[in-house]
């Protein structure tokens, strides 16, 4: 017990540890950082499901060069580095993962175009949108320019929340939020982890004042509710291939699934977010 906390313990400030550290160094950093991370995801999706999920069996190599490639070409065109033309060798390889079944004879052809499909829009795309938090145009300088905060608050919310919901709920926690998913999760600790990071929202609203307080609150909001929705997702997801952790990459922490499943919905949603804020 006390060997498995510490490996947990030092696992998670680790991870913590790059994470914070790429964000914030430069847009290289966040770049690679993030390139890897949708890669080794897709990857180990791939893994799961063809090892869990009866008559499937994906390209791995190929899903996951299409997440790296996705989020690089949204970085791209993000920072003005290219233009939609940067797109179009990620058409291709989404018609290859179409057209290749037809050859390769497989199981379930069906369901391998499903499931590739699957790791893009369910994993692929939400990483490739931290783009679109990170690069913001400034026009006092009349370009692009690379805004740490944003992606790494989605972050800081998402773990405040989680940090939150876990200490309130095991104290106070009655009444279960989604009992046939997740049993363990309670109204009152999503509640109160939401408190919390809308606490915290306030402490970044005071710091970097580019949104209101009350943008920033609403950011948190929107990010705490659909973080809460991508958990129960990727445990819909488990329970359905009937494992306990989507990987073992991350020591006492399970797989990178388990780590980012509530980012893979806050993301769309934070920009969502914020793309309704200019139309206000």
């Amino acid at each position: 017990m006390i060997n498995n906390f510490i490996k947990r313990a030092i696992t998670g400030v680790l991870f913590v540890a790059i994470l914070v550290g790429c964000i914030l160094y430069d847009s290289f950093s966040f770049g690679i950082l993030f390139t890897i991370i949708s890669a080794l995801t897709i990857y180990e999706f791939g893994q799961l499901v063809n090892l869990r999920a009866e008559g499937v069996k994906i390209n791995k190599t190929i899903t996951m060069l299409g997440g790296a490639y996705l989020f690089l070409a949204i970085m791209g065109f993000c920072i003005d580095a290219a233009d939609s033309k940067i797109f179009i060798p990620y058409v291709l390889l989404l018609l290859y993962m179409m057209i290749s079944e037809l050859y390769l004879k497989k199981e379930n052809p069906v369901l391998n175009w499903a499931f590739s499909m699957l790791s893009q829009m369910y994993i692929g795309l939400p990483f490739a949108m931290l783009n679109v938090l990170a690069f913001n145009y400034d026009p006092t300088y009349s370009s692009v320019a690379y805004n740490p905060i944003l992606p790494l608050s989605i972050f800081i919310f998402l773990w405040l929340n989680d940090t939150g919901a876990y200490c309130i709920g095991s104290l106070i926690g009655k009444h279960r939020l989604f009992e046939r998913i997740s049993p363990k999760k309670s109204w009152e600790g999503s509640i109160g982890g939401g408190v919390v990071a809308i606490g915290v929202s306030f402490v970044l609203a005071h710091y970097f004042p580019f949104m209101s307080m009350w943008e920033w609150a609403g950011l948190a909001l929107v990010v705490v509710i659909f973080g809460t929705w991508g958990d129960l997702t990727e445990s819909l997801l488990k329970r359905q291939l009937h494992v306990k952790d989507s990987g073992t990459i991350l020591p006492g922490h399970g797989g990178m699934l388990d780590r980012f499943d509530s980012a893979l919905m806050a993301i769309p949603a934070a920009v969502v977010y914020l793309y309704a804020l200019t139309w206000i």
